[in-house]
């Protein structure tokens, strides 16, 4: 052991039960940094990408920080925007990603939870790529049950992610959801257990 963290990047497509996962690394003690709540903190009240996002979006900021639903209309089916915007935030994680690898470097295994893993950022970085699945019926369910979501919304939402076949093929490890909480928790310790053994 180079004393050297074993980076393994946590990803799954939507409703595939990736944050309850994540709540089980964090539940053994396994520090684990969150690309989504990153960007929220860097755009929520006095985030660092506040400024530039009004220079670029104006009138998309307040003092609640980023209005989501302003800046998603500002870039929504604009490609160009989209890039724009992306340079501004992307970098920041990037900043927030590097001050957490170099807070936790004693610890054995560190967890990069990162929902667009495949579609986005691919696996620079990573020593290794954890994929959270469940069945398609079981991941139809789940996502219809949340407050707000239609089928056209989900339909949407799976048409511009990587499909799960496919994840779980480029998937170093594959952890099924479609079990019950008990033997998923199993399976993530076990996980943790042959990563850190």
């Amino acid at each position: 052991m180079t004393g050297k963290p074993f980076i393994l990047g946590l990803t799954g497509s939507i409703g595939m039960g990736k944050s309850a996962v994540a709540a089980m690394f964090r539940g053994l003690g396994v520090p684990l940094f969150d690309a989504d709540a990153a960007v929220h903190e860097l755009q929520g009240p006095g985030g660092a990408c506040l400024a530039p996002i009004e220079r670029a979006f104006p009138g998309t900021t307040g003092p609640a920080g980023v209005d989501r639903q302003k800046l998603g209309a500002a870039v929504f089916g604009d490609p160009e925007a989209l890039k724009l915007l992306e340079s501004i935030v992307h970098p920041e994680v990037g900043e927030m990603r590097r001050a957490f690898l170099a807070d936790n470097a004693a610890a054995p295994l560190i967890v990069f939870d990162i929902p667009l893993l495949f579609e986005k950022t691919g696996e620079h970085g990573l020593d290794a790529v954890l994929v959270v699945s469940a069945s398609a019926a079981q991941q139809r369910e789940r996502v219809l049950a949340r407050p707000g979501m239609t089928e056209e919304k989900f339909e949407r939402i799976l048409a511009l992610q990587v499909p799960d076949a496919e994840k779980r093929a480029r998937a170093d490890y594959v952890i099924d959801t479609g079990v019950s909480l008990a033997e998923t928790r199993h399976a993530v310790q076990q996980l943790v257990h042959a990563l850190t053994a």
